[in-house]
């Protein structure tokens, strides 16, 4: 029933999870199926009678909700379903005696999937689970149907009540929303009905922050055209040859909780200039925005604590938002020496390459270009040479340390602290420059360093 019989109609995909309503006893169904498929147990509400049952293989995970009907019959139970189109069962008993059955369908679903058109089931379902308003655009974007003017009041109504759902089954919707390969559509769904205010309510500032030359858009828009631009870069990643197939396999690293990298790289996208508004200033007749990336990233690990992304997660996208005007700024100087891309990859780590398919996408969104003619314009050429600097670097950092924290130490007769810290970084800097290539090089230049502090580095470039 539900979403698989559902896809099966509209011939979308094999079906791999699968619900299923009993009358009661779900809960035991649920294990002793468990049991006889080799698979795994997990009670989601025992109080409703709801079980899951995931069997894993070597080629897919696969799972099988069991619930206990929801009122007194199958047609009841349907009734109280979010959308039409999720209220479609096919009695399993009739399908394995006979190998055929009649579809159950008491909310009019077959002629809503053939309309393209997300209905409610009642008036009320969604003030019965708020979640289901978020469910609804995301089943639009992923579906390319369209929510019914009823939908729309509805959600509008429920949006503020969004905020009381367990953040962790708000997140399993975003995330669902962020695989799809033009979630943009669905943000600006969720926005045009107030959901992504209701959640993320630091963004309602954006929407009247104008910007000066040569930028087109509010910084609401702007932000908007930079997860299109992104969502068309990890649509056509082989156009960025010799590099696409290298950063395909990056961009689909798990994060945690579902998020991989190309989820978070949407969301920097999207939040990239969240701190615009309050920073912005006119000096000397010229409007600025100082400190934004700043304190956007302070903004951003919040918001992420607060919609329960994981660790890696929160952590992957505060660098983006706080070293999105690095590139910029690199490419502001006359030339980018080994030092200043050494510093680059060391500051951003694993979201190097990240932050340079935000760079592209963020400088398509000013004037609303493509991101890929960004890419074969001239203004990308410091994307290039630091995409084609990335393997250099991994070698160098990968080598052992030529002097370790006890050999600083007992060199400059310094305790455990910040300054034997500092001067390992020194070192580490040096010998990944190629400055020094053995121990003695090594603390010979951090001896050098701590008699003239004043030539220690100053800037990127």
């Amino acid at each position: 029933m539900g979403g698989a019989v559902r896809d099966l109609l509209l011939s979308r995909r094999v079906v791999e999870d699968l619900d299923v309503a009993l009358p009661s006893g779900a809960l035991g169904a649920a294990r002793r199926l468990a049991g006889r498929l080799g698979g795994a147990f997990v009670a989601l509400d025992e109080e409703r009678g709801a079980g899951r049952v995931v069997v894993k293989t070597e080629a897919r995970e696969s799972q099988v909700d069991l619930t206990d009907f929801r009122d007194s019959t199958l047609e009841a139970d349907l009734r109280a379903r979010d959308f039409t189109v999720n209220a479609i069962a096919v009695p399993l008993g009739a399908l394995v005696r006979e190998g055929k059955a009649r579809l159950v369908d008491p909310t009019g679903g077959l002629a809503d999937l053939a309309r393209r058109r997300l209905r409610l089931c009642g008036p009320r379902v969604l003030e019965a689970d708020p979640l289901r308003a978020l469910r609804g655009v995301r089943l639009a974007a992923e579906l390319g149907f369209a929510l019914d003017a009823e939908a729309k009041r509805a959600i509008r109504h429920v949006a503020s009540r969004l905020p009381a759902v367990a953040p962790e089954r708000i997140r399993e919707e975003q995330v669902r929303l962020l695989d799809l390969p033009h979630a943009s559509g669905g943000l600006r769904e969720l926005d045009r009905l107030g959901l992504l205010e209701a959640l993320i309510p630091e963004i309602a500032p954006m929407k009247s922050a104008s910007q000066p030359k040569p930028h087109r858009f509010s910084v609401w828009e702007h932000s908007l055209k930079t997860v299109e631009a992104v969502e068309l870069l990890l649509e056509r990643l082989s156009a960025l040859a010799p590099y696409g197939d290298q950063l395909a396999a990056h961009v689909a690293e798990p994060l945690g909780d579902g998020l991989a990298r190309c989820h978070v790289l949407k969301l920097a996208a999207l939040f990239h200039d969240i701190a615009k508004p309050q920073t912005r200033q006119v000096i000397d007749g010229q409007v600025r925005f100082i400190g934004h990336d700043v304190e956007g990233a302070a903004l951003v690990r919040a918001i992420g604590k607060r919609l329960r992304l994981s660790g890696k997660a929160v952590d992957a996208l505060e660098r983006l938002v706080r070293h999105h005007l690095r590139p910029m700024h690199l490419g502001q100087v006359a030339e980018v020496t080994r030092r200043a891309r050494y510093r680059f990859f060391r500051d951003l780590g694993d979201e190097a390459r990240d932050l340079l398919l935000l760079a592209l996408a963020d400088a398509a969104a000013v004037r609303g270009d493509s991101p890929l003619d960004v890419w074969r314009g001239p203004g990308s050429q410091l994307v290039a040479d630091l995409l084609r600097g990335w393997e250099e670097d991994r070698i160098q950092v990968a080598a052992p340390a030529l002097v370790r924290g006890e050999d600083v130490m007992a060199a400059f007769g310094l305790p455990p602290g910040p300054e034997v810290g500092r001067l390992l970084a020194l070192a580490r800097e040096a010998q990944d420059l190629g400055q020094v290539t053995s121990r003695a090089e090594a603390l010979a230049f951090l001896a050098a360093k701590r008699k003239s502090p004043l030539t220690e580095e100053a800037g990127d470039s």
